[in-house]
């Protein structure tokens, strides 16, 4: 990890989690070229899952930090990717989002600014990205946000 990020990360009180193990037949990451797809992950914190549904038993500012773990579970899969070498990402080029949600919520791109809000905080313009945020009726283990991304690395 690059001395900026790792200092970045040490100012807002955030460090890096071990990346995550797929928890089905899949890989964590694909690099094509100078892309890096990084796999769909899951909300979660020290304290385990961070499950939910935002209309119902979540508010924006609780999906947002699951989003934000999101995040941060991205970068650790990058991280690793990347040998330990964060400095050898450009810029991150999208996120897809899928917020677990009722047929009535509307806030999803609310709830996913926590990611790309963390992302902007850490990376400056390399972290500003194309993105989507959608609503679903259900996602693994009853989290509250599942992100994935696509990342330009060295």
């Amino acid at each position: 990890m690059t001395p900026a990020i790792s200092t970045r990360l040490a100012e807002l009180g955030l460090t890096l989690p071990a990346a995550p193990a797929p928890a089905a037949n899949y890989v964590p990451y694909v690099r094509a070229g100078g892309l890096l797809h990084v796999s769909g992950q899951i909300a979660a914190d020290a304290d385990g899952l961070i499950k939910g549904k935002l209309g119902a038993d979540m508010d924006i500012d609780a999906g947002a930090m699951a989003a934000r773990a999101c995040a941060l579970a991205l970068l650790a899969q990058v991280n690793a990717a990347l040998d330990g070498d964060l400095g050898r990402l450009k810029r991150v080029v999208k996120l897809g989002a899928f917020v677990n949600s009722t047929p009535d919520f509307t806030d999803q791109p609310k709830v996913v600014n926590g990611a790309s809000d963390l992302l902007a905080d850490l990376l400056g313009d390399a972290g500003r990205h194309a993105r989507s945020a959608v609503g679903v009726a259900a996602l693994p283990f009853g989290v509250a946000v599942e992100i994935d991304g696509i990342f330009e690395v060295e």
